[in-house]
């Protein structure tokens, strides 16, 4: 699936962490590079459609930029962009731009000294919010400044199976899951009624970015915008935090998701109803499933247009290593304009982080009404924290996922109250 693309290939805590040891030098980019024009070298993504939009951008620069050439390739192959990328700041080896960063991770490269921070650039604060807006916030470092250019993301939604919500006796137009009793009603007739052996089926492995696609876009609905980490506390232990927690645990002690890894796809395969996923699956599906979307379930219900969820977003990060700031500062300016994020939105459907998406692209989602709930999701999302230690803590709420929702051992509590505590412990190492 796409988000297993975007990610690559699984990465461990500890294997970050090793690479990340190896250098620990601050971030920023000396003043004589940030006014440095010349050629440049950046890397982007492989997915295909993502390739496709990157070598017109790069063509459509090189052409009108003879002096100032783009060299542009996918991301090398590795165990996972971020071990790659991890391993090239070490080696002084990193391209100028990437098109590919995990805001988890950005934290993590900072403190590695890999990454520039564009705020030092004298209009790249003002450029970040004018594009962004209020969005961009919470992409800033803890210094307050933009180590990572918010770039796109895939806000995330509970994609359901009309045909087997019919099979089921559910309504495959406009059912209702906008709560956890109401959801937990659906997921139980799904199983019941043997229209599907499993009402959905996220991941259960314990991989730190697994969190994305089932705790954390609930949290985020559940608390009105509220991610892993606010004022410095970790959230998951918190009234909501252990209602999300204990909704899912719900889900796997009835049997409702499955809790060994699926080989394949299982909401493609039929094997689920439902999947947590964002827009990049309406051209994946396809004709392969007659799929309807909704907003992620709260306890009590919220209204579509005050949801959040999690972003499943990816950014850009300006390297050290480059020479030629200067012109990797204009190509990233001109690799997110107006026009460019348009062509983006067009080739790829995945949703620029731009402020005011749905009505400054009105006619594209007029043209592709199936984007149209993604294009207005993407105003309310609230990603991972861009901390130094932030794939750590990640790692930390995902083991006491596994252990007490998906394997049901001891209690949610006291696994969440384990697991907050080295968070906030993590949140003040630097």
């Amino acid at each position: 699936m796409q988000r297993r693309r975007i990610m690559l290939s699984i990465v461990t805590a500890g294997a970050i962490a090793g690479a990340l040891a190896a250098c620990g030098s601050s971030g920023g980019g000396s003043s004589d590079a940030m006014k440095a024009k010349g050629p440049i070298t950046i890397w982007y993504s492989n997915n295909e459609q993502e390739v496709q939009w990157g070598k017109a951008m790069v063509s459509s620069w090189n052409s009108a930029h003879p002096d100032q050439k783009i060299k542009a390739q996918e991301v090398p192959a590795g165990k996972s962009t971020e071990e790659v990328l991890g391993a090239a700041i070490t080696a002084g080896t990193t391209p100028c731009l990437v098109f590919n960063n995990l805001p988890a991770v950005t934290g993590q490269f900072e403190k590695q000294g890999g990454l520039v921070d564009l705020s030092k650039f004298s209009d790249g604060d003002s450029y970040i919010q004018a594009r962004s807006g209020s969005a961009a916030d919470q992409y800033k470092s803890a210094d307050g400044d933009f180590y990572q250019m918010p770039w796109k993301q895939n806000p995330v939604m509970i994609f359901y199976n009309k045909d087997i919500f019919a099979k089921a006796g559910l309504d495959p137009d406009n059912p209702d899951l906008s709560t956890y009793d109401k959801f937990l009603t659906a997921a139980k007739q799904v199983t019941s009624s043997g229209a599907a052996q499993y009402a959905i089926y996220p991941a259960p492995t314990s991989e730190f970015f697994q969190p994305n696609f089932d705790y954390l876009p609930l949290l985020a609905a559940q608390t009105g915008g509220k991610g892993l980490i606010e004022n410095g506390k970790a959230t998951i232990d918190s009234a909501d935090g252990l209602e999300v927690a204990n909704f899912w645990k719900s889900i796997y002690s009835q049997g409702l998701a499955g809790k060994e890894q699926f080989q394949g796809d299982a909401f493609a395969d039929g094997k689920s109803a439902m999947a947590i996923v964002g827009p990049w699956a309406i051209a994946y599906y396809g004709d392969k499933v007659k799929w309807g979307s909704v907003p992620v379930p709260t306890k009590d219900g919220v209204a579509a247009d005050k949801t959040y969820t999690f972003p499943d977003a990816k950014n850009v990060g300006m390297y050290t290593s480059c020479k030629n700031q200067g012109t990797a500062w204009d190509v990233l300016k001109f690799a997110t304009s107006k026009d460019q994020d348009n062509k983006l939105l067009n080739v790829t459907g995945q949703m620029p982080i731009r402020d005011n998406l749905a009505s400054v692209y009105a006619d594209y989602f007029a043209a592709h009404p199936a984007y149209k709930e993604f294009g207005a999701q993407s105003a309310r999302t609230v990603d991972d924290p861009s901390g130094p230690n932030t794939v750590a803590q990640l790692q930390a709420l995902r083991d006491a996922y596994t252990k007490s929702v998906i394997s049901g051992s001891g209690s949610v509590e006291d696994a969440f109250k384990a697991a907050a505590e080295k968070i906030d412990s993590l949140q003040n190492k630097k």
